[in-house]
């Protein structure tokens, strides 16, 4: 049966035995309203390990002033259910202050791999996504923790964190999991209209149309970022916030592809922020 504790002193007596055995403890953190692309990591994390952890917590300090904190999908009993029937043996729910304890004043700054993209665009965003993701880490003391692609950025500043802070844990990135038509599975997708879904699948489709223009020889940047642009251009309902094609894994910028390169887009529908990416690598 599944167990829920709140604070970080009830979830290391329940993995203080696990440990002792010597068993591995993988770990997803998340800000719950969970979806397919959580049900994937947390089915891979109870694949690889004898102890899944999931964490809850909407994290404020990686929202910004005027972004969707108040308004962020909160569903405990439905993603505790979930993770029941995923096989997650522990789901730890902490509140703001077990997180962030009166007098709380260490936060982590990420190097240059933050800047661009999402980086760009919400100032202070990574800091706090390192920052509470370092201090899940320490109560959760995992062996492997689980991430998604649809997070690329996310991803590369957690692996350089991880690099450069010599924290003994086994980043796993997990594919995107993607809608029927291709739109990447994430939790603001329930913010969309019915119209306004119909129009976010061509996200995706930006994506697949500069995948095959690169697969089909064309390595200038510019080119296919214009093939993207033009598509995404054409549904008025989309307004782009960057749409972006840089070195993987280090995130600068390129004039031509000559090794593998990030396609990563942020767009707005109807009020609604989303992202999404593809990796662009060399067929053998």
């Amino acid at each position: 049966m599944i167990q829920v504790v709140h604070t970080a002193k009830a979830l290391q007596k329940l993995l203080e035995p696990i440990r002792f055995r010597r068993e591995s403890i993988g770990f997803v953190p998340t800000m719950g309203a969970l979806h397919e692309g959580h049900v994937a990591l947390l089915r891979e994390s109870v694949k690889e390990n004898s102890c899944t952890v999931l964490s809850i917590f909407v994290n404020p300090t990686q929202f910004g002033p005027k972004e969707d904190l108040t308004k962020y999908p909160r569903t405990l009993d439905q993603d505790i259910a979930l993770a029941e029937k995923c096989g997650v043996d522990i789901v730890f729910a902490p509140s703001g202050e077990e997180i962030y304890p009166p007098g709380f004043s260490t936060f982590i700054e990420p190097g240059d791999v933050a800047k661009p993209l999402c980086g760009a665009f919400r100032p202070g965003h990574y800091r706090g996504v390192c920052t509470v993701v370092a201090r899940l880490f320490g109560m959760v003391r995992p062996h492997r923790a689980y991430f998604g692609q649809k997070d690329i950025q996310q991803c590369l500043v957690l692996l350089q964190m991880v690099k450069d802070l010599v924290l003994d844990v086994e980043l796993k990135i997990c594919e995107t999991v993607r809608e029927k038509d291709g739109l990447a599975m994430s939790s603001r997708n329930r913010y969309l209209s019915a119209y306004d879904r119909e129009i976010a699948k061509e996200i995706y489709q930006a994506l697949v149309l500069v995948e095959k223009a690169f697969q089909e020889g064309e390595r200038n940047v510019d080119m296919l970022k214009k093939i993207a642009f033009a598509h995404l251009s054409s549904f008025s309902k989309i307004e782009i916030q960057y749409l972006e094609i840089l070195s993987y894994p280090y995130l600068s910028l390129l004039n031509r592809l000559d090794g593998p390169a990030v396609l990563a887009v942020a767009v707005h529908i109807g009020g609604t922020r989303l992202i999404d990416n593809i990796i662009l690598t060399f067929k053998v």
